[in-house]
């Protein structure tokens, strides 16, 4: 039997900032609300979370860290120190998406998740769906992944109920959604174990959409020769 691993995970892409430690089988987790502040929070809970745990960073066996669709900030601060604690400490980091949180431990279903301005993210976990993430605007649906009607499929994620009802309307009722089976920044923990020794790509934004940022108003810098 293979000896289990140690994971740390950590998430700040959406008004939180929540890490797990995995060991021994067990998990903990720690979720701190706050709408910003998480790049300054970030390690001093990890150095918390592994204190209070008797764990050391030369302990663990891998990171994993929840890529978004969500915060554009918040995301570049957890997937840099994905990045940055795996080079120093020389172990994997494993990138997790919030779809595939969501969807932890569930097959066949529509992940749906909130996004600003009466707007979500939606990836159709389906076979024979078109399984690319997108935007959709609510409560009108200008646009929705081709999902086989033969599938059943039944929607999943913070943003389930607000999806369902605008796409299916009178028609859209409880049995259509699903309950997610762990809270997210456990879901990462828990993906980020079962992949990290056949992981080869290092952690990477999901951002679904182009960031919200307008243009300077600025002329651009003389570029000399």
């Amino acid at each position: 039997m293979l000896p289990r691993p140690t994971i740390l995970a950590f998430d700040t892409s959406a008004a939180h900032c929540a890490a797990t430690l995995l060991r021994d089988g067990q998990i903990v987790s720690r979720v701190e609300d706050m709408a910003k502040g998480q790049g300054e929070r970030l390690m001093g809970l990890l150095e918390d979370l592994l204190a209070e745990n008797n764990t050391t960073w030369a302990d663990l066996d891998g990171i994993g860290v929840g890529t978004g669709p969500g915060n554009f900030t918040g995301i570049r601060i957890a997937v840099s120190a994905a990045r940055g604690l795996a080079l120093g400490l020389g172990i994997p980091a494993v990138g997790v998406s919030a779809f595939d949180a969501a969807a932890y431990g569930l097959s066949n279903v529509i992940v749906c998740l909130p996004a600003p301005r009466d707007q979500a993210y939606v990836q159709a976990q389906v076979s024979g769906a078109d399984q690319d993430a997108r935007l959709v605007e609510l409560p009108r649906l200008k646009a929705f992944p081709d999902v086989p009607a033969k599938a059943e499929a039944r929607f999943v994620g913070p943003a389930a109920q607000a999806v369902g009802q605008a796409y299916m309307g009178r028609a859209f009722g409880h049995a259509d959604v699903v309950e997610q089976s762990v809270i997210p920044i456990e879901a990462i923990t828990w993906i980020a174990a079962a992949r990290r020794r056949h992981e080869t790509k290092r952690p990477a934004p999901m951002y679904v959409k182009p960031p919200d940022a307008a243009p300077s108003r600025d002329a651009p810098p003389v570029i000399l020769p």
